[in-house]
Parts: C-alpha cells; sequence; structure tokens
C-alpha cells in the first residue's frame, strides 16, 4: 500500500458477508463493502492483519458494468442491505457462486451439484421487521457501523402491511424497550413487540392501537393488548406463531423450500422422520402426511407450544422439547431420514456426531450459512455421507444471506 490507510485495488470477486474481494502488491487479500468484482477503487484500511486487509471504500475510480443506483437513500449506512447497487439478477448468480464457493473451500467438495438460486420477490417481501429506539424515540436501524441507530425514512423490504403499521407507530425514548418487532400476519393482522432484558414492562398507549402488542422481557411474556400469536399461512395452511417464535420472514420462499423437500422424500415411502430444531412445524406440517412416524426436536418452550397447536390433527408425530444433543443422546432410533434446520451456528459437533452414528440413509440440511454448511458438510463426508444436490432459496434478496437445502445420502 502506498501508505497506511489509503489504497487503490482492483477488485475480482464477491465473498460471503456482502463485500468485495481483491489482492494487495504484498498478497494480502482485501475486503471491500459495497464494491463490486472489477472495479477499480479507492479503499481505507480498517482493519490489518498479516494474511488480510479489512477496508472501507472511498471512491469507485473504475466502476462496474454491473453497478446501479440503489433504490434506498440509506445503502451503504444502514446495515441491513448489501446488494442494492446490484440488479436482482446479477445478485443470484452472485448468491450461487458464492455458496459453490464455500462448498468447494471450506467443505472441500469439488464441483459441488448447486443448482441455479430460487428467487423470489425482490422487495417487500419480509413479513416481520426489527427496529432499535433512538435517543428521540424515533424508530431506527443499527448501521454497517457504529452502535449507535439512526432514525430511518424509508425501507423497501417490508411488506405493505407492516409499512403502514410502522406510519402509524409514534414511541417515545423507553431505555428498558432494546427493540420493537413488527410482524404480520393472516389478513393484515399486525403484531407489536417490544423486547427487553428487563422485567419491567413499559408503559405504552395502546388504546387506539388496532394491533396486538405483547412485551418480552426478562419475565414472562406479557399481552399488552389483542393476541400473544398470529396465524401465517404457507401454501393455503395455516400456523400459529407466537411472538416469542422464529417463522421464516419471507413466507412465500418458505413455501417453495417446503416444496422442494416434500420433492425429496423417498417414493418408497418413509417409515421414520427425525426433524431436528423443528420451530412450529412449518416443514413437520406438510412432511407428517407423508411418513409413518415423526419425531421432532425443539429446544423454544413457546415453539414447542405452537408445533402443538399446528399438528395437533396428527396422531403419528412425537414432540421433544429439549436441545437436540440431549434428545439424541437418550433416545434409541434409527431413522430412514432426517430433516435439520439448525440455527447460523449450524449443526454442534455432538449433535453431528450422532446424526452420523444413527445412519439414515437419508440426511436433508436446511441451511442459513453457507460456511457453517461448508464445516459441516466436510465433516458429513467424513461420516461417510456424500452430497447429492443443493439448491440455494433467496430468502434475503439485497442482502447477502443464502439459505439452502442440500440432500445428502449414505455413500
Amino acid at each position: 500500500m502506498a501508505n497506511r490507510t489509503d489504497f487503490e485495488v482492483r477488485l475480482s470477486g464477491l465473498v460471503y458477508g456482502g463485500s468485495a474481494l481483491g489482492r494487495l502488491e504484498d498478497g494480502r487479500a482485501v475486503f471491500v463493502p459495497l464494491a463490486l468484482p472489477g472495479e477499480l477503487v479507492r479503499a481505507r484500511a480498517v482493519e490489518e492483519k498479516a494474511g488480510f486487509v479489512r477496508a472501507e471504500l472511498q471512491a469507485v475510480l473504475e466502476p462496474s458494468p454491473l453497478r446501479i443506483q440503489p433504490r434506498c437513500r440509506h445503502f451503504g449506512v444502514c446495515g441491513g442491505c448489501h446488494y442494492q447497487h446490484l440488479a436482482y439478477n446479477d445478485q443470484l448468480e452472485f448468491k450461487r457462486n458464492i455458496l459453490a464457493e464455500q462448498l468447494s473451500r471450506i467443505g472441500g467438495i469439488e464441483n459441488p451439484p448447486v443448482a441455479p438460486l430460487v428467487p423470489g420477490e425482490a422487495w417487500r417481501y419480509r413479513n416481520h421487521i426489527q427496529f432499535h429506539l433512538c435517543e428521540d424515540g424515533r424508530l431506527g436501524f443499527m448501521p454497517r457501523q457504529g452502535d449507535e441507530p439512526f432514525a430511518v425514512e424509508e425501507c423497501f423490504l417490508p411488506e405493505e402491511a407492516l409499512m403502514q403499521a410502522w406510519a402509524n407507530l409514534d414511541f417515545e425514548a423507553m431505555p428498558e424497550v432494546e427493540r420493537i418487532g413488527l410482524r404480520a400476519g393472516l389478513d393484515e393482522d399486525i403484531q407489536v413487540i417490544l423486547e427487553g432484558s428487563e422485567e419491567a414492562v413499559p408503559e405504552v398507549l395502546v388504546e387506539d392501537l388496532p394491533y396486538s402488542v405483547v412485551h418480552l422481557g426478562a419475565a414472562d411474556l406479557v399481552t399488552l393488548a389483542g393476541s400473544e400469536f398470529l396465524f401465517m399461512q404457507v401454501l393455503e395452511r395455516e400456523f400459529r406463531v407466537s411472538a416469542g417464535s422464529f417463522f421464516q420472514v419471507n413466507t412465500a420462499v418458505a413455501g417453495k423450500m417446503v416444496q422442494h423437500i416434500l420433492g425429496l422424500l423417498p417414493a418408497t415411502g418413509t417409515d421414520l422422520l427425525l426433524e431436528l430444531y423443528s420451530g412450529v412445524g412449518l416443514f413437520s406440517a406438510f412432511l407428517a402426511p407423508r411418513v409413518k412416524h415423526l419425531v421432532a426436536v425443539e429446544n423454544s418452550p413457546s415453539a414447542c407450544a405452537d408445533f402443538a397447536f399446528n399438528l395437533d390433527e396428527f396422531d403419528h408425530v412425537e414432540l421433544y422439547e429439549a436441545p437436540a444433543e440431549i434428545v439424541l443422546g437418550a433416545l434409541s432410533l434409527q431413522p430412514d431420514l432426517i430433516l435439520v434446520d439448525p440455527p447460523r451456528a449450524g449443526l454442534e459437533r455432538n449433535v453431528l456426531n450422532r446424526i452420523v452414528a444413527m445412519a439414515p440413509r437419508r440426511l436433508i440440511y436446511v441451511s442459513c450459512d453457507p460456511a457453517t454448511l461448508g464445516r459441516d458438510a466436510r465433516r458429513l463426508q467424513r461420516g461417510g455421507y456424500q452430497l447429492k444436490q443443493t439448491t440455494p432459496f433467496d430468502m434475503f434478496p439485497q442482502t447477502y444471506h443464502i439459505e439452502s437445502v442440500s440432500l445428502w445420502e449414505m455413500a
């Protein structure tokens, strides 16, 4: 570099995390957010290590022909979107290549069988959005850099019903509230979720609000108005989702994932299916009619309560409310098929080891992080499994996040 901070670099590709990759004269990799492959940029180092440099974009000296004008005025400041400067079809292609690169480099899979990315709506797709409160009570997002929220004037990711609700909300500063969530359900029902680490319930005027309002604090959930849950609909099936339960934020793409998973079931039928991290039962509800016996495992009490409600019609479904590693250590099962949908951290080592010890013929792995999928892929191969196919789904357009469904079979 010409000096210790500013330098010029030609960028060559996009990497997982949203940055463009280049090489410095000394051979170190450099990562530059908001830049694109092929561009010559001026950047400023913000972190230097022996093998890489993280930098901030200062100027685009030679722009890529792929670069477009971002739609949102907050792009580049907000930490939520990463790819608004790319046309949507280009985002899909880059994401597919990134997933393949992670499976190859981290997972050790030569020419991984990655299908084209299944698209979603590029905008207005989120049924759930979270805000932070600014000091003056305005709703804000966290910036790409820094730890103080900034007031948001526009966002093009939430569903229209959430946008209308957002416009109707007016808060004062509430130090005890760390986040405010908005979730849209069936018939444009809206739930406002106040989250904090304190037991005290904030004083909020809810009399004139046509929404449900709940508080999730250190104590139990408190319903301030309306109901503690909403109903969501995927492929014409309704799901009860409590305020404290996770549900996929992109309802349409969630339906595409369900259809894809159903297509991965063996034609010969499945006697026993084990599902880990089952949540409120999104996948289980569609899988249950196709298998003879389904055992589900979930650790969240609210998600388990929702699961029991959502799958009450099935007598051949069992649910265990406990961490996956405890259930797998206590049960003696020989499933034909295991489906896992772990959090971003992927499968814990002892969970993966127990899966391998069970030796199901097929494993379906739903991943929201290509890096941890790549790590687990290497371990699964050592356990005798072969990757048959991976299909990525664009659950989060305009961001670097990549959801995928992988099918593994015992070699």
